[in-house]
């Protein structure tokens, strides 16, 4: 029997996931989540064998959660559940040790084929990311190109960035003028904004990987309405 817990803040989604998977005759629903910072207590709580995590949750997010997991719990497999993936979430997912990256319209059958696979240790990736990764354009930027363009993504000035990488501002903008050249824009602003989308660039913030694309303010305090 495979233990899973499901962490989705949709109670009608989560309800229907519960429901679809305790049909199975080999998978044994142990727990249910609506909020992000109730992941780790719970799965250090249940133990289960799989974590099928949203990738949007409220509080503390999916991929942040399944990192934490990882660390804590490696011996639970972790699924990230998505309506709206990207190359850059699944890099970030995988470098989160997540096992399986799956869109929230996948049939049932295959949702609960992916729970076995991931419990068996496979890893399991939605075939239409997998191919947009793979098609991805491969990161031209140095590490050290990088850390400038971090600092600029926090909207630091030049004599800050410098100061920060220990530069000077001659430097920082020679460094700036190659990053523009090379990813072929025209301001820092949309550098930042390519780098962020192809996942060269990580940003903290799930928005602006394209994977909610609105947050609501209404409902208790702690908790955002978002449409994934």
């Amino acid at each position: 029997m495979i233990s899973v817990l499901i962490a989705e803040d949709m109670h009608l989604v989560r309800g229907a996931m519960v429901a679809l998977l305790s049909t199975e005759d080999d998978i044994k629903v142990v727990g249910e989540v609506g909020h992000g910072d109730e992941v780790v207590h719970s799965c250090l709580h249940h133990r289960p064998d799989v974590a099928l995590l949203d990738i949007g949750l409220p509080g503390t997010d999916g991929l942040t959660a399944a990192a934490e997991l990882h660390r804590r719990l490696p011996e639970c497999a972790t699924v990230i559940l998505t309506g709206l993936a990207t190359p850059a979430a699944l890099h970030r997912a995988l470098d989160a040790g997540v096992r399986g990256f799956v869109v929230k319209d996948t049939p049932a059958s295959q949702l609960a084929d992916c729970v076995r696979r991931v419990a068996a240790g496979q890893r399991v990736v939605d075939p239409e990311l997998a191919v947009a990764t793979l098609n991805a354009k491969p990161n031209p930027l140095t590490p050290r190109e990088l850390e400038v363009l971090q600092a600029a993504a926090e909207g630091a000035p030049v004599g800050e960035i410098a100061d920060r990488l220990c530069l000077s501002g001659g430097t920082v903008r020679n460094y700036l003028a190659r990053i523009l050249a090379k990813v072929d824009a025209r301001t820092r602003v949309e550098a930042v904004r390519i780098a962020k989308e192809a996942g060269w660039l990580w940003s903290d913030d799930l928005t602006e990987l394209g994977l909610i694309r609105y947050r609501g303010t209404s409902g208790p305090p702690g908790r955002a309405n978002s449409v994934r």
